[in-house]
């Protein structure tokens, strides 16, 4: 029976991972818990057990007294002093009382306790083992659905993967190997309760520290981080060696490193930027890929307005404003991302000049309309009057050429009506002369 006992510990601890003293710990107790259901017995009951040969002893503390009313609480001065030659009356002393019968019966009895007792040297084994391991990443197997959420295999025990911590428009199947981050362990009365995520940050994180060696030794350091699970995410990274890309070692050769881990991610898009410690140029680096013209930002208030190009004003916010709410969550600061032309424009009504400068914009354009035409407000009427200069090379279309023609056509027709007219009057005139000169 010794040895069968034994087997059975040395088995349990194989298989579950737990020493043979905590299981000894706890077959001490459920045999103490026996030895009261089925014996009639002092409350103060101890029961030991031989680690080296398996001998099961039962000690219960008794009262020494003069006559003994009680078999189970008492003990007589005389049998007192077999086990204890000094002890006087009304002394509690520990005596073996180990009964005959105290064998199957027992056993079976402290069967389910001893079950139980494991049960829970093992849930605390658990939990010890994954409270150590929290914020890590973890690999199991997809198990079953409860409620949308993803119960998954780990082994020695079972994590939930919950919904609001899942990829957007991520499937799962069953048997189907998937990494996820421990972000809790509690512990309950069914065992340690182990929840897990697929969009925490620290994911993105710990997933870079796999695939990247340099950030995994130190070399490299990820100072910041910012996501939109499934859509978009941004690591700022930084090198106190100047002989190091921090981009660089995170993107790998030919995009491999960043690639394996976005098709982790199923497809998300990681844009890694250069951590700096001026704020501006970190803010700058935030809105890759988007390039910056200026940053302006106002310490007091942890605000930050942000010039860029015309071209690149819809790159810097992004679908939806994204790249924007990324590049303020991984930065820290309030940011407000305008145009060249907004700002100037923005600028220019703060001072006043805004009118000023518009009605200028008309009379310069009005102006270049006139220098079109040749024709300025100052010098248009010595020009109507002097005319072209002989310099001077006008150009006509076909129509205004043959306007003109026109024009000249019909002054001459004018100037040969009337000399026509007018040699008329003068021949009626010389005949109307002749008969006076005859009379």
């Amino acid at each position: 029976m010794n040895d069968d006992l034994f087997a059975a510990i040395s088995s349990l601890e194989k298989e579950k991972g737990i020493s043979k003293e905590v299981l000894f710990e706890a077959l001490e107790v459920a045999l103490v818990s026996a030895y009261k259901r089925n014996f009639q017995s002092s409350p103060a009951v101890r029961v030991s057990i031989d680690r080296e040969t398996g001998e099961i002893k039962v000690f219960s503390q008794l009262k020494v007294v003069e006559e003994v009313e009680s078999e189970d609480q008492e003990v007589s001065l005389y049998e007192a002093r077999v086990y204890e030659p000094r002890c006087q009356i009304g002394d509690l002393i520990e005596m073996e009382v180990t009964p005959k019968e105290f064998g199957r019966i027992a056993a079976q009895t402290a069967k389910q306790v001893v079950i139980q007792r494991i049960r829970e040297a093992e849930r605390e084994l658990i939990y010890e083992n994954f409270t150590d391991r929290t914020e890590e990443v973890i690999t199991g197997l997809v198990r079953r659905f409860e409620h949308k959420n993803v119960i998954i295999d780990l082994g020695r025990t079972e994590a939930i993967l919950p919904v609001e911590e899942q990829i957007p428009h991520e499937r799962y199947r069953q048997g189907e190997r998937v990494k996820t981050y421990i972000m809790d362990v509690k512990k309950t009365t069914k065992g340690p309760q182990i929840t897990v995520s697929r969009t925490h940050t620290g994911f993105l994180k710990r997933l870079f520290e796999m695939e990247v060696p340099e950030i995994y030794e130190g070399i490299v350091e990820i100072k910041g981080a910012a996501r939109e699970a499934g859509y978009r995410s941004k690591l700022a990274v930084y090198s106190a060696n100047s002989d190091i890309d921090p981009v660089g070692s995170c993107v790998g050769p030919k995009g491999s490193r960043v690639q394996a881990i976005s098709n982790e991610l199923k497809g998300e898009k990681i844009d890694i930027i250069k951590w700096s410690e001026e704020t501006e140029e970190f803010i700058a680096n935030s809105l890759s890929p988007a390039k910056v013209s200026s940053v302006i930002i106002d310490s007091d208030r942890k605000e930050a307005r942000v010039i860029v190009p015309d071209n690149q004003l819809s790159l810097a916010i992004g679908k939806e404003g994204q790249n924007a709410r990324l590049a303020a969550k991984i930065t820290g600061w309030k940011g407000d991302i305008s145009s060249e032309t907004q700002y100037a424009e923005k600028s220019f009504s703060e001072i006043g000049l805004a009118d000023e400068s518009s009605d200028e914009g008309e009379a310069s354009e009005e102006n270049d309309l006139l220098k079109a035409l040749n024709w300025d407000d100052d010098t248009s009427a010595a020009e109507a009057e002097k005319g072209p200069g002989p310099d001077e090379e006008t150009e006509q279309s076909g129509e205004e050429k043959a306007e003109t023609e026109d024009m000249a056509e019909g002054e001459k027709a004018v100037e040969n009506t009337e000399a026509e007219e007018a040699a008329e009057e003068s021949r009626e005139e010389a005949m109307e002369e002749e008969p006076r000169k005859d009379e």
